[in-house]
């Protein structure tokens, strides 16, 4: 019994050591935003974006949705609903163009379940490019 009692002892001291961190540290959400675009330039803000040329997006919880076309990242903070993103939640976009605009309404999906777990109405799509290299 008193192996048993050493041993969890020993557990607890060494998960309560300062700087020993068994999960990754998170950024704050406008941290995670920031990092994401360093480096890029804001253009000016569009109304819509070509639906058939994103090739990835990702969800900057309660904050934000990115949307990848090319080199380009298109940085959508919802006019109602932000408060619902969950970076693990599934996008379902529903449109009837090609485009997807800041009029459309996006479905938040729970990852595991496929619940319903919100929606988000969209703002305008700002563009962050690359930032031109000084010659």
């Amino acid at each position: 019994m008193r192996p048993l009692i050493a041993t969890l002892v020993a557990a607890a001291a060494i998960a309560v050591i300062p700087g020993v961190s068994t999960a990754k540290e998170r950024l704050a959400p406008e941290d995670q935003l920031a990092k994401l675009l360093e480096g890029r330039v804001a253009g000016e803000p569009q109304n819509c974006i070509p639906l058939s040329s994103v090739n990835g997006s990702q969800i900057i919880e309660k904050t934000a949705i990115v949307y990848r076309v090319g080199s380009t990242m298109w940085v959508n903070r919802p006019k109602g609903g932000a408060e619902s993103l969950d970076d693990d939640d599934i996008l379902v976009t529903k449109t009837t163009g090609s485009q997807l605009c800041s009029i459309d309404p996006v479905e938040l999906r729970d990852r595991t379940s496929r619940m319903y777990s919100g929606f988000v109405s969209l703002g305008e799509f700002v563009p962050y490019r690359r930032a031109k290299k000084a010659e």
